[in-house]
């Protein structure tokens, strides 16, 4: 099912600028210099294609890749992409192995996990390959996730300065993750880290690579960009704050727009109930068009009646009545609105759309989960430099 009309038309799609992407990097790179730039490409790359925006993000002067599991890092290697592939997050048996062999850099948050990359190490080292296994130290500097704790930390340390010298770990950097509360709780976040470091220096470690920072803190404070910096959000070019800077403000262009085309028109005389439970019913008569998405498809239905806008026909439009899953109800007021007229549910605020930040709001939370959540049902199409090199099958969902 390709989604498409007769006139080959998408009936739904995101778009997916790799220009705009490649753009992002580059602009903050010039901000985040002399610090490296490690675009984290995980969940997908936030929903726009992994193995299309690494490729963007490389393009754009990203030194490094972030991602959340090794599954993902194993989807860039097998794709061709060579550059240095940091994966952080492990279940309870992970194959090392399998990533030592593969020359992906693994994010170690326990003692038990440092133990099993040596072993993995020993075990590509015994099949002939030769390679130790390059990892990140993790210490939890306060987010109370993984990592480990300070109080362990002069172990670990230590024993991976042991297995350093054996040749079995690479200790290519240390890492943390902020909290993202308050200037202040960032402050003792960083006297944690350096602390980390500072013990990490006594064992005899020299990490090439410390990073702490992701696109909130590296924008906001120079002293935490340390050697690298995690640039998540900011590539993709949405905002990273709560307080209302735009990602226009921050010189950051949208990368992804969700749009669709009118499926149906329908005009409603005052007091007609629309969409489940007649949340909304019409004040005076009104044209409604119906937009072909809903929240299998990553709308929030939590966005239903909550000020939530579309662009048609050059102008913003208010959702009405409740969000189901396959679709939408749009008023247009006496407007003229055909069936197959595009709708843009968020992209680029230049064009006069709606943002993600905008629908996130709407919806009660942010605008990393807004293109985050949107399913497998919207085709990517890519444009603009390096598109023409994604594969249609693996990078293009139709």
């Amino acid at each position: 099912m390709t989604g498409r009309d007769a006139a080959g038309l998408p009936f739904r799609e995101a778009i997916v600028d790799l220009d705009a992407l490649a753009g992002n990097v580059r602009t903050l790179a010039a901000r985040m210099a002399p610090a490296e730039i490690i675009a984290v490409v995980k969940a997908d790359a936030y929903g726009h294609g992994a193995v299309a925006a690494a490729r963007a993000a490389l393009a754009g002067g990203a030194t490094r890749l972030g991602v959340a599991d090794l599954d993902e890092a194993h989807e860039l290697r097998e794709a061709g992409i060579d550059a240095p592939v940091l994966a952080w997050l492990h279940g309870p048996d992970p194959d090392f192995a399998r990533a030592v062999h593969a020359g992906i850099e693994l994010g170690i948050s326990s003692r038990v996990q440092l133990d099993r990359a040596a072993e993995a190490a020993a075990s590509v080292v015994a099949d002939g390959v030769g390679a130790s296994a390059r990892v990140h130290l993790k210490i939890d500097t306060g987010l109370s996730r993984n990592g480990v704790p300070e109080a362990e930390w002069a172990e670990v340390v230590a024993v991976a300065a042991g297995l350093e010298r054996d040749g079995l770990v690479d200790v290519v950097g240390i890492f943390s993750h902020f909290a993202n509360t308050s200037r202040e709780v960032d402050a003792a976040q960083v006297d944690a880290f350096e602390r980390a470091l500072a013990d990490a220096r006594a064992a005899g470690l020299a990490p090439r690579i410390r990073h702490i920072a992701s696109t909130e803190q590296a924008l906001r404070d120079p002293g935490a960009r340390y050697d690298a910096v995690r640039i998540g959000i900011g590539m993709y070019g949405l905002t990273p704050f709560g307080d209302g800077t735009t990602s226009t403000e921050l010189g950051l262009t949208p990368v992804m727009t969700l749009r669709a085309r009118v499926a149906a028109v329908r005009r409603v005389e005052a007091g007609t109930g629309a969409s489940y439970s007649h949340i909304w019913h019409a004040e005076h008569a009104s044209t409604l068009a119906l937009v072909p998405l809903g929240y299998a498809d990553g709308v929030p239905r939590q966005a239903s009646g909550n000020g939530a806008d579309v662009l048609i026909a050059g102008r913003r439009r208010s959702v009405v009545g409740r969000i189901a899953m396959d679709q939408f109800i749009v008023d247009v007021g006496d407007d003229e609105v055909a069936v197959g007229d595009e709708v843009v549910l968020f992209g680029d605020p230049a064009t006069g759309a709606p943002t993600a930040d905008e629908w996130g709001a709407a919806a009660g939370t942010i605008g990393y989960e807004i293109v985050t959540r949107i399913g497998p049902r919207v085709p990517r199409r890519y444009v603009g430099g390096g598109a023409a090199a994604v594969d249609d099958v693996a990078e293009v969902r139709s």
